[in-house]
């Protein structure tokens, strides 16, 4: 054994920066902030002000008690105490300090303390961002008012069939299964890569350990990826040892968006489509909203255990998506990665990515935005399709 290629004097490793710093200003963060991004669940913004953490921007959501949800910076515009602690109204919510009352738009409506409740309450205005609802979901606008896009919808969401509802589970369950994580310690880009890796389905969820989900993800796929307008999709297609023959599509659309079919199989198209929220650099929450005909918890036992409930050593024999990119780090080296062929969609989406922010800070629109209601449904192309086995003919 010779001592070539040690692990001494090599370089110093480095994240991509360009796609996983997201606060404001970056230029990722400022390609997150041409779209809605879902921050909550409808049932989540209530009376009872909450804490979210959104692009590295600490925020207090709340629904005023006429209904309408409001998203707004935390600290008081007067004397910068938390409205964490304030009391939500009718109108708005009143800081706990000293009164001031704003309004889900930010407008100050009352400052109690002054002459005549504030005869200049008028220009007070507390920070705040837009909020629309659909799907069960509240959705935030964090970008420039004037390149406001339309809240967009997706059609594998639309026309409910009779006895189908929609379930939504936001946190960290596309990781673990489970509920263990309301926010997931490590960068976004992990599980964004994810998303366009069919390989790993293969390996690490069927053939190192035990079968995760289905048998048929045995088979190694024979893959093909696809650049469209909004993002890139994978054709992952296998001939089953019944003699059927599935591909399975697979839709990433740009930036943060995913819908993965069914890993039990179920044949058809996804209906589904889940968000990979960066809370910060280094922590991101996952967004889902399904249709269903029965609401459940979700609860995904891989080796007959809930994952919050296996020891570390249990972890280790069976590791899953969560082992797998906390091992990567909070925030991947990505100057030591070694991309091959089977890491083509990555490479695609980090292309794609890096083409949006070039055209954003070009002064441009990125893809998948639409500013006419009309034209604003996402078209949703992922699905298990199966054909039927090849009938054999008798022998003579």
């Amino acid at each position: 054994m010779t001592d070539i290629g040690t692990a001494y004097g090599r370089k110093q490793a480095q994240p991509n920066k360009l796609l996983t710093e997201v606060g404001p200003g970056t230029p990722m963060g400022e390609l997150f902030r041409r779209y809605w991004q879902p921050v909550a669940t409808s049932e989540q913004a209530t009376t009872r002000p909450k804490k979210v953490k959104v692009l590295g921007e600490d925020l207090i959501l709340f629904r005023d008690r006429k209904g309408r949800p409001g998203l707004l910076y935390p600290r008081c515009m007067h004397r910068g105490t938390t409205l964490f602690y304030g009391k939500v109204e009718d109108e708005g919510i009143r800081c706990c300090y000293h009164g001031w009352l704003f309004a889900a738009d930010g407008t100050c409506l009352d400052q109690p303390c002054e002459p005549e409740h504030g005869l200049h309450r008028d220009v007070a205005r507390q920070p705040w961002y837009p909020v629309e609802e659909r799907y069960g979901l509240v959705f935030a606008y964090m970008g420039p008012p004037e390149k406001k896009p339309v809240l967009p919808k997706y059609d594998n969401l639309e026309n409910l069939a009779p006895g189908e509802m929609l379930q939504q589970v936001i946190g960290g369950q596309g990781a673990t299964g489970d509920d263990s994580y309301e926010v997931l310690p490590y960068s976004w880009l992990h599980m964004n890569d994810n998303v366009l890796d069919p390989f790993h389905v293969q390996v690490l969820h069927s053939t190192f350990t035990v079968v995760q989900f289905v048998a048929e993800f045995k088979v190694m796929p024979k893959c093909d990826f696809v650049a469209v307008g909004d993002g890139v999709y994978y054709s992952a297609f296998r001939k089953l040892d019944d003699g059927r023959e599935v591909d399975r599509i697979s839709h990433w659309i740009s930036p943060n968006i995913m819908s993965v079919p069914s890993i039990q199989m179920a044949a058809g198209p996804s209906t589904g489509v889940s968000w990979v929220v960066p809370a910060d650099d280094q922590s991101y929450f996952q967004v889902f909203v399904q249709k269903v005909r029965e609401k459940r918890p979700f609860a995904l036992a891989i080796d007959g255990k809930l994952w919050g409930d296996k020891t570390e050593e249990e972890k280790q024999d069976v590791p899953g998506d969560y082992e797998a990119q906390v091992g990567q780090g909070t925030i991947s080296k990505h100057s030591e990665e070694h991309l091959a062929q089977s890491d083509r969609g990555i490479v695609m989406q980090r292309r794609f990515l890096e083409q949006q922010i070039k055209l954003v800070q070009e002064g441009g629109d990125p893809a998948g935005v639409s500013f006419d209601t009309d034209r604003a449904t996402v078209h949703v192309r992922s699905g298990n399709f199966f054909r039927a086995a090849k009938k054999l003919e008798p022998a003579e």
